[in-house]
């Protein structure tokens, strides 16, 4: 079946920003933790955000599967050729800290033959929500006005890449230092790859484990945008894998290159 893809980005919008006023309200009543099986921890906030996603979801696309970090049975699932990948609330360290930096996302993100071909991440600390979809480009909407956002070039001074703010390792520091990098903007969450689809960063490599749903969002965003994600071997980073567990990859502003 044939999807209308910019309707389709539109509609995930819609369900994210509910999603993210649920997440705000939580947010506002000063939230304690659980802790998961896995040792993760998860909040009220993950729990209402997800049932608002796939109450959406099934209304808006009941035949097409979703694989949720919160829904434990849909990770023993064998991917099928098209499905959602959602992760309710994406950096819940970052929420739980209460920083004031605001870095925990929604995420919703649609995948295609292994490829995430559309996606949406709402910030609702920060009230920015970006959306992009394969040939559709990418956007940014922020207090009601929406931009299109592209990747920029690498400035004359040089590239900036993000890292994790809770995750960050000696490998990557390592790959920094192989690259010449020297300037890091430390940030949680999918935002990470947002920065660079807006032309606020250049690069972000992860060898840390993640999983599918954290990065699909983001993932489709930056590509909408006219970045990648590759391996660190610069091979394609698929979707679609065993328990939905990546492995290291690389995510470019631009397309892989000596930088």
């Amino acid at each position: 079946m044939e999807l209308n893809h910019r309707a389709l980005t539109e509609q995930l919008a819609d369900i994210a920003l509910s999603a993210g006023k649920a997440v705000t309200h939580v947010y506002n009543d000063m939230p304690e933790a659980e802790f998961k099986t896995d040792g993760t921890p998860v909040t009220a906030a993950d729990k209402a955000a997800e049932v608002i996603i796939l109450t959406g979801l099934q209304r808006l696309a009941p035949e097409i599967t979703v694989i949720s970090e919160e829904s434990e049975d849909s990770h023993r699932l064998n991917a099928p050729q098209r499905f959602f990948l959602v992760d309710p609330l994406d950096g819940t360290k970052e929420f739980l800290r209460r920083d004031g930096k605001g870095s925990f996302t929604v995420n919703i993100a649609l995948v295609e033959a292994g490829e995430p071909v559309l996606g949406v991440v709402y910030a609702p600390a920060l009230d920015r929500l970006f959306a992009g979809a394969h040939g559709n480009g990418a956007t940014e909407t922020v207090e009601g006005k929406t931009r299109s956002i592209a990747v920029r070039s690498v400035p004359a001074s040089g590239p900036v890449a993000v890292a994790s703010r809770s995750h960050r390792d000696a490998q990557t520091d390592a790959w920094l230092n192989e690259q010449g990098i020297t300037e890091t903007v430390s940030i949680g969450s999918s935002l990470k790859f947002c920065l660079l689809a807006c032309g606020e960063a250049d690069v972000y490599p992860r060898f840390g484990p993640t999983m599918e749903w954290d990065t699909a969002a983001g993932h489709a965003v930056l590509a909408a945008a006219g970045g990648t994600v590759t391996t660190p071997e610069r091979g394609p980073f698929r979707y679609g894998k065993a328990e939905f567990r990546n492995g290291p990859f690389i995510a470019w502003a631009l397309r892989p290159r000596t930088l």
